[in-house]
């Protein structure tokens, strides 16, 4: 009876991480069904090897930074709980929009800030620039990532599409978009880093 008490009176989380996938169509999982999506097969992939985590899509499509910026507290609120990871990907529409890099740093940096405000675990997903973009751009773009990583003592994955990139049959029929098995790869590369990310010291602590 007193174990039972016990586990009653630990909080769900503990048993059951709650992980909020916070980003764009990536992470969305644009042109895919729910199941092949990017948050479905995270959640997947995390209880096949012993975590029994809920991934909850926070992606929508087109954003970017400043309006990943701009829903991030309604977003939170919508959770009900306080999530034991956030991951947070955005990026990529800023970049394909060639809108300021030091705009981009500047939002993400905030979003960063109300997070840890918030003693919520973080892990950066990163982006590259296309290269078409000049080798000035690609510099300044693909330095805020990790700069942000460094500044706020949390992990990075640094590119969301690694491994996919690149690859057609993996892609979508846009060029851009990973397929299910495009998803799949990233989810396998990326789950050691939020495996690492969840086991990290509570942020309250």
């Amino acid at each position: 009876m007193l174990a039972l008490s016990a586990l009653a009176g630990a909080p769900a989380h503990a048993a059951v991480p709650l992980i909020w996938a916070f980003g764009d169509s990536l992470t969305a999982g644009l042109g895919l069904p729910p199941h092949d999506g990017f948050t479905t097969q995270l959640e997947g992939a995390l209880r096949r090897s012993g975590i029994p985590a809920t991934v909850k899509n926070g992606g929508i499509s087109g954003d970017t930074a400043a309006q990943g910026r701009a829903r991030l507290l309604w977003g939170l609120r919508g959770l009900g709980v306080k999530p034991d990871l956030v991951i947070v990907e955005l990026g990529a529409n800023d970049m394909l929009r060639g809108l300021p890099t030091a705009q981009l740093a500047t939002n993400l940096d905030l979003i960063l800030a109300e997070l840890q405000r918030r003693h919520i675990r973080v892990l950066i997903a990163g982006m590259k620039a296309a290269p078409n973009l000049g080798p000035d751009y690609r510099r300044a773009f693909d330095a805020i990532y990790p700069a942000l990583a460094r500044r706020y003592d949390v992990p990075l994955y640094p590119f969301y599409l690694d491994g996919v990139v690149g690859r057609p049959a993996l892609i979508q029929a846009d060029g851009i978009h990973p397929n299910a098995q495009g998803v799949a790869i990233v989810v396998a590369r990326m789950l050691p880093t939020v495996r690492r990310a969840l086991a990290r010291p509570d942020p309250a602590g």
